[in-house]
């Protein structure tokens, strides 16, 4: 499957009892990041367990036209020998970045204090993003873009010559913005402060730990001031990727609904800012449990163990976890749609600009299905009508967004008829073995 090639239209159909283990692919966020602070050490970085989807290799193709050696060397293991902070030189081209934006907006960050100009380009679906809330922080550096109007790709960045430090404070929870800030700062000499009212993500901050930047954290009465001393020489690191906790969601949520299953979900992250997902789904009577809790390179991992969870209720998810789950709204309202009772999501505007409308695109098609959606600017209800009854039958709009079609394809396992997508190839940005996964366990999901 490809993101960017013709349309691949995909039908779920009902499935027997989903059984075995589900070993998903590394972490997307931290395969970004990984690829991107190797980019900036000195040195050689080793990385095991890599995601090779799309979007992450989009962003080692842009390490490489910045001047970093990166290579594969089979089965997840890759190596960055990278050029050090404020080391990157000017792309002969244009960067394509695919459907990435949190490769786009953090590489934007990288390079933004270096004294080279990059122009940034994407699919379809990443040049209807807004850009303006990285590019807005950026400028406080002395960066400037040039792009289309209302800040939308593609768009050139010119680095600051003379970067200075900057102290920002995040208008709205985005783990994109507060990175790109972060790995901008880097290069800036003193002292970058951001501020974030909420917390997001926090992979960043952990991994610039790891690679040697001064960095501290710390909650007051303003949120959570993020302190980073620019201009470090970053030491190259061993990094083994968790397991994507966004991606184990479609196994863990399929096995939920559908009746008899048992899967395992080995060496997923459990990182308490990427966790929220799991939390709503055993607050709803899910069976879901961790299995051998650790802590694997800074990041805490377990084994999840879901199973078939017939008495599933509805409820009201916090607005505050929304940002430790924010990718995985779209899967939730599947899971609420077999539920008992109303699920009730609030909080979540940020679904409005992701790869689509994420608000309105799983709305339409539960809708379609037989679901009873209501949808506002920053929430949305479903209203769940318990097992075995959500009749299903609709072909769903993907949008060019992944998490949209597989949500779908999760959908079509437990309901009465048959659920279709038009194009499931934007499933290979970031879970490129779905398919052939969910056929692993017993899913019957088919092409055309």
């Amino acid at each position: 499957m490809s993101g960017h090639g013709t349309p691949t239209p995909m039908t779920s159909h009902k499935s027997g009892p989903l059984s075995g283990t589900a070993e998903v692919p590394g972490d997307k966020s931290i395969s970004h990041r990984s690829l991107i602070l190797g980019a900036m050490a000195v040195g050689e970085t080793r990385i095991s367990g890599l995601l090779e989807g799309e979007d992450v290799l989009d962003t080692a193709k842009a390490m490489r036209a910045f001047g970093a050696e990166v290579t594969d060397h089979g089965n997840g293991e890759w190596r960055v020998y990278g050029v050090g902070v404020g080391g990157f030189a000017e792309p002969e081209n244009v960067i394509d970045c695919g459907n990435s934006g949190t490769g786009v907006r953090l590489i934007m960050g990288a390079m933004a204090t270096c004294p080279i100009t990059a122009t940034f380009t994407g699919d379809a679906s990443l040049n209807k993003r807004p850009m303006a809330r990285v590019t807005d922080p950026l400028a406080l550096f002395g960066a400037q873009a040039v792009g289309r109007s209302g800040g939308r790709l593609p768009m050139t960045i010119v680095g600051a010559a003379d970067p200075v430090p900057v102290h920002y404070v995040v208008p709205v929870p985005s783990a994109q913005v507060k990175s790109a800030v972060l790995l901008a700062g880097l290069n800036a000499p003193g002292k970058t402060v951001v501020i974030e009212h909420e917390a997001t993500r926090d992979h960043t901050e952990r991994m610039l730990a790891g690679f040697g930047a001064e960095i501290s954290s710390e909650q007051t009465n303003e949120g959570r001031v993020i302190t980073l001393t620019g201009q470090p020489e970053l030491r190259p690191q061993t990094i083994a990727v968790p397991r994507d906790p966004s991606s184990a969601a479609f196994p863990v949520c399929a096995a939920i609904i559908t009746p008899g299953s048992d899967v395992l979900v080995p060496n997923i992250g459990l990182n308490p800012t990427r966790a929220g997902l799991f939390t709503t789904l055993r607050e709803m009577g899910a069976d879901l449990n961790y299995e051998n809790e650790r802590e694997e390179g800074g990041e805490p991992v377990a084994d999840l163990r879901a199973r078939f969870s017939p008495d599933l209720k509805g409820i009201e998810v916090p607005p505050e976890r929304a940002a430790s789950m924010i990718d995985e709204y779209p899967v939730l309202s599947v899971v609420a749609s077999f539920a008992k009772g109303q699920t009730v999501m609030r909080g979540v505007k940020e679904l409005r600009v992701k790869e689509s409308d994420r608000i309105e695109a799983m709305a339409s098609g539960l809708r379609a299905g037989g679901v009873e959606v209501e949808d506002g600017p920053d929430w949305w209800i479903v209203h769940g009508r318990g097992h075995g009854n959500v009749p299903g039958g609709q072909v769903c709009a993907s949008h060019l967004d992944h998490r949209i079609a597989m949500s779908f394809m999760v959908m079509g396992m437990a309901t009465q008829a048959p659920v279709s997508v038009d194009d499931g190839s934007p499933i290979a940005t970031s879970f490129p073995i779905f398919e052939p996964l969910m056929s692993s366990l017993g899913a019957d999901i088919r092409q055309g």
